[in-house]
């Protein structure tokens, strides 16, 4: 009982060092631009903004897609394009849109 919580930190730390490089993610990321826009506000709202999003968020939603446990919305959209990324071009376009500006 005693390892679980520093087990916990141990992997919580993990994803840190597993971060994106945003900038390895700028040129993954220029499909998403049809839909999520260039400075990632969105061109319509059927489709949400990604500019300062939480990286690990859209991480999540990603790999869902992907695996097809995400289901409605714009899946049928997103799946397609989430399935050819390995596990760090989805970190690294996250880090991308992470550290962009929401208010632009």
């Amino acid at each position: 009982m005693k390892y679980i919580l520093p087990l916990a930190f141990a992997l919580l730390s993990t994803s840190a060092i597993a971060a994106g490089d945003a900038a390895a993610g700028k040129a993954k990321a220029a499909t998403c631009a049809a839909c999520h826009g260039a400075n990632g506000v969105a061109i319509a709202p059927i489709y949400p903004n990604l500019a300062g999003q939480k990286a690990a968020y859209m991480v999540a939603q990603l790999k869902a897609f992907k695996s097809g446990e995400r289901k409605g919305a714009n899946s049928a959209l997103m799946a397609p394009m989430a399935m050819p990324l390995s596990d760090q071009d989805m970190e690294d376009i996250s880090a991308y849109f992470a550290a962009m500006d929401a208010a632009k």
